[in-house]
């Protein structure tokens, strides 16, 4: 065995070479696998030497903690709304931790990572849920990574964080006041606010009595009630751009008016909506609601947020800027914004028709005749005959 500054190199038995060297801790430790030949061992030697002057070695023994100690840590140790800490702890405990949840950060490789996606697919795991899952997973490995406990991030397939969700298509005008007259009387104003305004179903559960100006008219969205386990709370909404001011048509205006009369909690923090026995609607009974004012509709299969859908994208064709509607939407990203700027079926007609006169057009000065080079109004040249 022959013993260096950095480690050592000792053929052993068989013939190989064993390589050791001197970890960031200190330790001595063995390379991962032997060496055919000498000059093979001292390359991977001087490469790890290089490896650690740089900075880039990390402790092996550390990628042993497991995933399932791990990633709970590093959900709790986040700052996160406490929705979103429930929706982390469920993907986790559901589509994470049985497969995964065993393994060492180090043994979480490029390989698992795909078996893992691919095995929750096949057993009729939606999507978007495989998404959001793979999401958290590379959130969690990228930490593991910036704690120096595993060398790179196993997540490296391309474009499996990206949720697909499929085109809806968003309730007509003629559907939301069918639906707004079908519903229970008590959540009309729901079903309008929903629409005209464009708010989320948290959002329209935190209004206030004083959010509403009527004289404008329009709507304040300073609050969201979110559910959480069972539970109920009030928060901030989605993001800072949900903060909003949202103006409103007058033509819903006597709707709501009689809304607040009748049904709204008295005093400026009166809840705007509240059930028949006086609590805040939870989405899932209204869901139950909902259902039955479709089926008197006829208009199966729509999704209360879908009536948001209807506004933006009617908004979007009233001629409204990427800015006014993510203002409008409480947006924080063009992105989220541009999913409802649709191009109509209606509009595409418009724009077909706007082609074909242009078409027409071009072919009316296409078939004029051309005047020749001696028709004109030119004298002719001097010296010329007169008449050629």
């Amino acid at each position: 065995m022959r013993r260096r500054y950095f480690g050592t190199i000792r053929e052993l038995p068989s013939g190989r070479f064993q390589v050791r060297y001197r970890g960031i801790d200190g330790l001595m430790r063995p390379a991962p696998h032997t060496f055919g030949n000498k000059g093979d061992a001292n390359a991977w030697l001087v490469d790890k030497e290089a490896e650690l002057r740089r900075g880039d070695g990390y402790d092996p023994d550390a990628g042993a903690e497991p995933l399932n100690e791990y990633a709970p840590r590093w959900i709790v140790e986040r700052d996160l709304s406490p929705r979103t800490r429930e929706l982390y702890e469920s993907l986790y405990r559901l589509h994470l931790k049985p497969d995964l949840g065993r393994l060492g950060l180090a043994d979480v490789t490029p390989a698992r990572v795909r078996t893992w996606r691919s095995d929750r697919l096949e057993a009729g795991v939606g999507p978007v849920t495989v998404s959001k899952a793979y999401r958290l997973l590379r959130a969690v490995m990228e930490t593991a990574v910036d704690d120096a406990l595993v060398r790179r991030n196993p997540c490296r397939i391309k474009g499996a964080s990206t949720e697909r969700t499929p085109e809806r298509e968003p309730a007509t005008l003629d559907q939301v006041f069918v639906i707004a007259e079908a519903i229970t009387p008590r959540y009309k104003a729901l079903v309008l606010l929903a629409a005209f305004a464009s708010l989320r179903f948290g959002e329209l559960m935190g209004l206030w009595r004083r959010d509403l100006d009527l004289t404008v008219p329009r709507v304040r969205v300073v609050r969201a009630v979110k559910e959480v386990g069972g539970r109920q709370i009030i928060e901030g909404p989605k993001s800072s751009a949900g903060r909003r001011v949202v103006q409103l048509p007058r033509i819903i205006a006597p709707d709501l008016e009689w809304h607040l009369r009748v049904f709204a909690e008295a005093g400026e923090s009166g809840r705007v909506f509240v059930g028949p026995r006086g609590a805040t609607p939870l989405r899932a009974n209204f869901n139950k609601v909902w259902k039955r004012a479709l089926e008197k509709a006829g208009a199966p299969g729509l999704h209360v947020h879908d009536l948001r859908h209807t506004g933006a994208t009617y908004a979007a064709d009233t001629g409204a800027t990427t800015r006014e509607l993510m203002k409008r939407l409480g947006h924080s990203s063009p992105r989220a914004a541009l999913i409802y700027q649709h191009a109509r079926d209606e509009r595409d007609q418009t724009i077909a028709e706007g082609l074909d006169d242009l078409i027409r057009e071009a072919k009316k000065a296409s078939r004029k005749p051309r005047r020749s080079e001696d028709d004109g109004d030119d004298p002719p040249l001097a010296g010329a005959p007169a008449g050629e």
